[in-house]
């Protein structure tokens, strides 16, 4: 392969800046085309990068640019048709969360990523961050037992959107630590939510997703809380790990507690809870941002036909969860069951399957 993969970015609204600044500043990557059907959008990102094209015919990108690989910033609504038009003209596809809008769209990019060969990536950023892969990490290592269950915040004012509600934008974030987090589905999906600002698009949702082995998560998403919360506490049967990521540092905080039944009792009268209180710990964490480990890991796949951590099977497992979401919320909240397996292929399978097709660049 050439010395610099050629890339090209189509929406330069509000998330598609920042993938413009990192895919400029990797030296693998030649940066050659920006695209926006906005000119005051294409002008102002031109005055910062006037090196790079503007362009605001997506099908230029495809057809007469030379990429090899096209990144995918545009409203959801947008992402099947791009991201099937640009696997169809043989470019590598990067698509920022969530992958599709329904798991039907997400099947045949799949599909027609693997019968090209192309690598399909998602853009499931938090999976990059230092402080995800640290609680990675600690929880595969035993230091917190087993875990319970998940708790997550991820509350702001806005950024309101008009053609999905607060879960399909918000809680991908929170699903997707979740998911990498167990290495599990989840068995069934409750969701209730309320339309404050706009009829018929949820602001407020509040999912529950239930696991086995008495496993559960809950996801709080808000466009209408006054401060900006990023919070998710993980309990475990050992200690219990609280990540907020608005803080400066101290990002991740591990808290020696937890709550022991006593083995063995003879009547009520000697049954008591024992409760455990330790020491605080606040684990080092290497500053570095997960955009661009996001941006260079994808390079890195194309180049080494690598399949990506957030490959096209992750953004599609998390959209199946959407939807059951979505479809629970028509039903005031009941729970919708999701299929453990999917084709045969779980969470904790997909090492083993990965490695019975090397060829496949994009799998479960």
């Amino acid at each position: 392969m050439k010395n610099q993969i050629s890339v090209g970015v189509v929406g330069c609204g509000y998330w598609g800046p920042n993938l413009v600044r990192n895919f400029r500043q990797l030296p693998e990557c030649s940066l050659k085309l920006m695209c926006d059907t906005s000119e005051a959008r294409l002008a102002h990102l031109k005055s910062l990068y006037p090196e790079v094209e503007g362009h605001k015919d997506f099908g230029h990108l495809l057809n007469g640019a030379e990429l090899d690989a096209v990144i995918i910033a545009t409203p959801v609504r947008f992402h099947y048709a791009m991201a099937k038009a640009s696997l169809l003209a043989g470019k590598h596809t990067l698509i920022e969360k969530p992958m599709a809008s329904s798991a039907e769209e997400c099947e045949e990019l799949i599909q027609i990523a693997q019968e090209k060969g192309l690598v399909l990536m998602v853009g499931h950023t938090f999976l990059y961050s230092p402080a995800v892969k640290k609680i990675k990490e600690i929880v595969d290592r035993g230091d917190i037992g087993d875990i319970r269950y998940i708790s997550s915040r991820r509350l702001n004012l806005g950024l309101f959107q008009k053609d999905i509600n607060v879960a399909w934008d918000l809680a991908p974030h929170d699903i997707s630590i979740i998911l990498h987090v167990l290495e599990e589905l989840p068995v069934s999906v409750n969701c209730r939510g309320e339309a404050h600002i706009t009829p018929g698009v949820e602001d407020l949702t509040n999912i529950h997703l239930t696991f086995r082995k008495h496993r559960s998560a809950l996801i709080q998403s808000s466009w209408l809380d006054p401060r900006k919360v990023r919070e998710m506490t993980i309990v475990g049967s050992k200690r219990m790990i609280v990540y907020d990521d608005v803080a400066p540092l101290e990002k991740i905080k591990i808290f020696d507690v937890r709550v022991e039944v006593p083995p063995h009792y003879d009547s009520f009268a000697e049954f008591q809870y024992s409760y455990h209180y330790g020491d605080l710990y606040v684990p080092y964490l290497k500053q570095e941002e997960p955009l661009k480990v996001e941006c260079q890991h994808f390079l890195d796949c194309i180049r080494n036909g690598k399949t990506p951590l957030t490959n096209g099977r992750r953004g599609l497992e998390l959209v199946e969860i959407l939807e059951a979401a979505s479809a629970s919320l028509k039903r005031n909240g009941a729970a919708v069951e999701i299929s453990e397996t999917r084709n045969g292929t779980s969470l904790t399978n997909a090492p083993r399957e990965r490695a019975a097709r090397k060829s496949e660049l994009v799998c479960a």
